[in-house]
């Protein structure tokens, strides 16, 4: 894949820089979840600062956790139906591994 390629700088292999392919819309809901969990976390701050009673604490904390799963799940579908697949049929079975590996981190 040359530089000069419109696709370059998505899904590129190690040799170059790596880079996501969202749609901007798909990267306006990304950042918006991303927002709304930043404001939960200083929100969850506040509340430790105040002394909030623990378990009110714990489920923002279970509120926030869900919140990240929720994107990351989003971010493995479109990596998966996008990068995944171009490496893959660009011969690049590598990906399979990266993405296992992936996948376990998430899982954990």
């Amino acid at each position: 894949m040359s530089t000069s390629e419109p696709n370059a700088a998505h899904c590129a292999t190690e040799t170059s820089t790596r880079k996501s392919h969202h749609s901007q819309e798909t990267k306006k809901d990304l950042l918006t979840r991303l927002n709304r969990i930043e404001g939960q976390v200083r929100g969850v701050k506040g509340l430790i600062e105040k002394d909030t009673y623990c378990d009110d604490v714990l489920n923002q904390l279970a509120a926030i956790q869900s919140a990240l799963n929720s994107v990351g799940k989003l971010l493995l579908e479109h990596h998966m139906k996008s990068c995944v697949v171009e490496r893959i049929q660009e011969g690049d079975s590598a990906v399979i591994d990266e993405l296992l590996v992936t996948v376990r981190k998430l899982m954990r």
